[in-house]
């Protein structure tokens, strides 16, 4: 073990012994320096899980949220000092905590707050004139649509939109079992997710891989004969989620 991964092991894990040959600005040990540092590292490193997955943290209560947050950081400490991004494996790392196995939604719960960073953070578009949908219909069933980065989608076997709301919004309902795909829209300066209807996440994926608008409202009727292609057009444009057109060639 190199003195850096040993110093990066104890810092993370109070149980680890201090790393030898430590010492401060006048050769003494440092070894109650280092027990401030690292416990103002793990503190640092558990607020900003709290603070980036809020609805998790209520949903766990925050005592526990902070145990299991001590936990992934040793697990995963940061690969980058950008402190915005992190936590993008904290889904899955409670996906696969024992403890809350009866709480399989957690994980989706968590995918979700972590694309409404992403979107935040997502570089900005220029959104399309509405107008340019305007054309022959045809054509415009033949042309491809650019979608805005900061758009993110999750599918999700849990009502993960509603999760969310219930615990964020004040005053939301009560979640119902219930499978929900969620869509992530940055109409202007903060994402919000939109509870997608049958058939809209098939027409949306889509749309990311590159198909025809007509080919992605057939993905959707796929799913549903009840798809209703106008109000998903109405969607991404009030989310300002459609950059560019592109026409089919003569």
């Amino acid at each position: 073990m190199t003195r850096q991964t040993e110093f990066r092991t104890a810092l993370l894990d109070a149980a680890q012994p201090q790393p030898e040959g430590l010492s401060d600005g006048k050769g003494r040990p440092a070894g109650r320096r280092y027990n401030v540092y690292r416990n103002n590292v793990a503190v640092s490193l558990s607020e900003a899980l709290e603070t980036g997955f809020p609805a998790v943290a209520k949903l766990i209560g925050a005592e526990n949220f902070r145990n299991i947050a001590g936990l992934y950081l040793r697990q995963s400490p940061p690969e980058s000092p950008r402190m915005m991004l992190y936590g993008r494996g904290f889904g899955e790392f409670l996906d696969g905590f024992a403890p809350l196995a009866k709480y399989p939604y957690l994980g989706d719960v968590a995918r979700l707050e972590f694309g409404l960073r992403e979107s935040y953070h997502a570089a900005d578009s220029t959104p399309i004139d509405p107008a340019a949908l305007g054309i022959d219909p045809e054509r415009l069933m033949a042309s491809m649509l650019t979608l805005a980065p900061s758009l993110r989608i999750l599918r999700s076997p849990f009502p993960v939109v509603s999760l969310w709301r219930y615990n964020m919004e004040p005053g939301a309902p009560k979640p119902t079992a219930e499978p929900q795909d969620a869509l992530i829209l940055r109409a202007e300066f903060d994402p919000e997710p939109h509870l997608l209807p049958p058939g809209g996440a098939q027409f949306i994926e889509a749309l990311l891989c590159g198909e025809t608008l007509g080919a992605a409202y057939e993905a959707g009727l796929a799913r549903t004969d009840a798809f209703d292609l106008s109000a998903m057009l109405t969607l991404l444009l009030g989310g300002n989620a459609i950059t560019s057109l592109e026409e089919p060639t003569p």
